[in-house]
């Protein structure tokens, strides 16, 4: 049941078809400079370069970055290089060869947040890492798989989970997805395990993100001295890979599909 104000009795926002556009916008020009970005990512290159190029681009294209200046922070991109799970600030610290890194973007576009990560490789992709960022990339995708109207959260989440721990890899569980539109993070809490059935229930024009953060080893995390940076405790690798979505009548649009194809770092 659709309650007063757009929102569900959870308190997620029901938004109108016309809204879907304004998303679907927001989440091509960050699809498009996460495309763009690719060809910055190599050895020798600083995280805090690459996050200088995307700040640029976001004013190229004639928005506005969504994280310059949310609780204090001051970068248009999170890099989340190695064993770093989210939150990774940019810096002086360069690339090494085979370094895997998720580069995180936010933009306003009039008024709509588009928000999307995935991973890059600088240089040579080690084969652990590469199988890592398989798992996280197909993890992603089973969750999308799993939106329709019907379904509950718990049902993307259960798929996430499956198929992760199946690979004998962990799910963190100390971050998750969220809902946005016209604001940054809003209701839901999309959680990347779960049970089926479980959850508000998915309904025509919820949008939020899925997210999944996947660890070789351990899932625990734990939050540096700068109240960023998450780390995986054990030092294990992790991986991320980030959609914005809308539910639809008959299932889901992905706002921040990559027009180039390169949302998968293995796309050459």
């Amino acid at each position: 049941m659709i309650l007063k104000a757009g929102k569900t009795r959870d308190g997620i926002t029901i938004h109108q078809e016309a809204d879907f556009a304004g998303m679907h916008n927001a989440g091509q020009i960050t699809a498009r400079i996460l495309d763009e970005i690719a060809d910055h990512v190599f050895p020798g290159q600083t995280t805090g370069e690459i996050d200088r190029i995307i700040e640029a681009k976001v004013i190229e294209y004639g928005t506005k970055s969504a994280t310059i200046g949310y609780k204090g922070y001051q970068h248009a991109s999170c890099i989340s290089v190695n064993h770093v799970v989210c939150h990774g600030i940019p810096g002086d610290k360069k690339l090494k060869d085979g370094d895997i890194l998720n580069i995180d973007v936010t933009v306003i576009a009039d008024g709509w947040f588009g928000d999307s990560s995935r991973m890059y490789v600088a240089g040579k992709l080690p084969r652990k890492a590469e199988r890592l960022i398989q798992v996280t990339h197909d993890a992603l995708m089973l969750g999308i798989e799993a939106v329709k109207p019907g379904n509950t959260f718990g049902d993307i989440g259960h798929a996430i989970q499956t198929y992760a721990e199946a690979q004998r890899m962990s799910v963190v569980r100390d971050f998750c997805g969220h809902g946005l539109g016209r604001v940054f993070h809003s209701p839901p809490n999309v959680l990347h395990y779960g049970r089926p059935g479980t959850g508000p229930r998915l309904e025509e024009g919820m949008f939020f993100t899925i997210e999944p953060m996947i660890n070789l080893g351990r899932p625990e995390t734990k939050v540096l001295a700068d109240d960023w940076t998450a780390v995986t405790r054990d030092k294990s690798l992790s991986a991320q890979f980030e959609h914005s979505i809308g539910v639809t009548s008959d299932g889901f649009e992905i706002f921040t599909l990559s027009p180039a194809g390169k949302f998968h770092p293995t796309y050459g």
